[in-house]
């Protein structure tokens, strides 16, 4: 013990135990006061003041600790207690559908943790905020003004624009046969296409709002003590996520304050845009229904609402086509196929055409889907939880329960994908196949990468449309190598921790001009 920093681990733990508790408060069962005893959910053995954790830490994810814990006892729900907060697990097809359909409404919120509810100033945006009428509201803008399949049509001649941006990178790169990193490469494509989109120009501080953005991803997923242990200061002081979130918060608010004052002198002056058109950007939508006083919405709900969209509008587009080609680069085979279907309907016209990417390339679509069954972008979604007493499976789950689930194990479950439910196959999804009828928009529950219900991701069309046409135009013009891998099979595919489940190694690839890219 003569090291401080164990002395001051012990001290620590030892403070967390004894406030924990002395504030532990003996309750009772909703059944247990004349009622029928509840049937909960199983679960593993617990410890004091740890609970579950000891069963998800270590070296695997905790989606993944779960699949495995859920699969070894055969549970379809499990009842876990991370630290204080009591946890439901769903890893089955049939209680996801329960969860997100049968109960949809009485698992409609968003349990706040001390972190979420300061980088969202008490839940004001759209993903965190509670069930209720504000949430409501700014569904109904998100659904009816801000992502429509006009809106993001609106938007075709900016993700244009920063993909041949992108091209003239790579293809820069490809001249001098040196290898870039396509990480940071699709980060700023998504960036900059979402950017635009919201603000109506590029940011000059779009560097700091990335930054933010990755810390606040890391401090979202839920797992800091001051989460975990949300009735103790001393799990709050030892962690710090709180004073970080505040801080990520503030700086990120403080960008958009800037902007908001831009787009409000020019609203003011009547240079803006008159119109609720096409030229619209997304703030000045919002700043239009404040104005014309359309539905009640304050400032700080329109900067949660713009930090919402930024987040995940760019994070999970960007994870997602990080992960794809990925794939395609372990799998040369399925990549050969893509690459070939996309040239056969746009070489000759020398670059990829948006609006004839819905019918012209159907294999395309199956990479991706194949891609959104393996690695989701948000691999246990979003928490729920309960609000009032209910059944899932024929257990009782009582309100104040965090749900979780677990799509990135019903992605792989062999119940659902029996031929071979750990490849990357896009054929399976093909006509003949009897997963050729199962879709990721919400109604069929072994696949779920933007969630269902209420609560389903309004975003959707949106997050496609910049992977749909940055990916084909990728394959369009270049072929793909991964310097110093001998067998594309052992290609890393580890993934980090994170409320989005990235890649952990950074994608390294030399790209080979096979298509010219246009104005080069």
């Amino acid at each position: 013990m003569d090291d401080p920093a164990v002395v001051y681990l012990a001290l620590a733990l030892a403070s967390l135990l004894f406030i924990s508790l002395l504030s532990r408060r003996r309750r009772r069962s909703p059944g247990a006061e004349g009622g029928e005893k509840l049937r909960l959910p199983p679960g593993p053995w617990t410890l004091p003041i740890i609970g579950s954790m000891h069963h998800i830490a270590g070296r695997q994810l905790p989606h993944q600790a779960m699949r495995n814990l859920a699969r070894r006892h055969g549970w379809p729900v499990m009842l876990l207690r991370l630290g204080e907060v009591p946890t439901l697990v769903v890893s089955s097809r049939a209680g996801a559908r329960e969860v997100m359909r049968g109960h949809d409404a009485s698992f409609a919120t968003r349990p706040l943790s001390a972190t979420v509810s300061v980088l969202t100033n008490g839940g004001r945006d759209i993903i965190f905020a509670p069930y209720g009428e504000h949430w409501r509201q700014l569904r109904k803008i998100a659904v009816t003004e801000l992502l429509t399949a006009r809106r993001v049509r609106s938007f075709r001649s900016i993700r244009e624009e920063e993909v041949n941006a992108m091209l003239r990178a790579v293809n820069a790169a490809a001249v001098d046969s040196v290898s870039i990193d396509m990480r940071a490469m699709l980060s700023v494509l998504v960036a900059d296409s979402t950017v635009r989109a919201v603000m109506g120009d590029r940011c000059k501080d779009r560097d700091v709002f990335l930054r933010e953005l990755d810390r606040s991803i890391g401090l979202a997923a839920g797992f800091n003590p001051a989460d975990l242990w949300p009735s103790s200061r001393v799990a709050a002081w030892v962690s710090g996520s709180v004073s970080r979130a505040q801080e990520c918060r503030d700086i990120v608010f403080g960008i958009l304050d800037r902007i908001i004052a831009e787009h409000l002198k020019r609203m003011n002056d009547d240079t803006g845009k008159e119109n609720a058109g096409a030229e619209e950007d997304l703030i000045d939508v919002l700043l239009r229904i404040q104005r014309d006083g359309e539905l009640p919405l304050d400032m700080d709900s329109i900067k949660a609402v713009v930090f919402d969209i930024f987040g995940a509008g760019s994070e999970t587009s960007a994870t997602t086509l990080e992960w794809v080609i990925a794939e395609l680069v372990k799998n040369p085979k399925v990549m050969k196929r893509a690459t070939a279907e996309v040239r056969q309907a746009f070489e000759a016209g020398g670059k990829v055409v948006e609006e004839q990417l819905g019918e012209a390339v159907p294999y395309l679509h199956l990479v991706i889907r194949e891609t959104f069954r393996l690695h989701t972008p948000l691999p246990l979604l979003l928490p729920r939880e309960c609000r009032e007493p209910c059944k899932v499976l024929g257990y009782d789950v009582q309100p104040g329960t965090q749900v979780l689930v677990n799509v990135w194990a019903l992605g792989r479950d062999e119940k659902y994908w029996p031929d071979g439910p750990e490849e990357f196959r896009p054929e399976r999804f093909e006509a003949a196949t009897d997963a050729a009828k199962v879709d990721f928009r919400g109604s069929d529950f072994e696949l779920l990468p933007f969630g269902a219900g209420r609560r389903m991701c309004p975003g959707m069309g949106f997050g496609l449309a910049n992977v749909e046409l940055a990916l084909a135009s990728l394959l369009l013009h270049f072929d793909w190598e991964a310097p110093g891998l001998a067998d594309p099979a052992e290609f890393d595919m580890t993934e980090a921790f994170g409320i989005t489940a990235r890649r952990k190694a950074g994608l390294l690839l030399r790209p080979v001009l096979r298509v010219p890219v246009p104005g080069i």
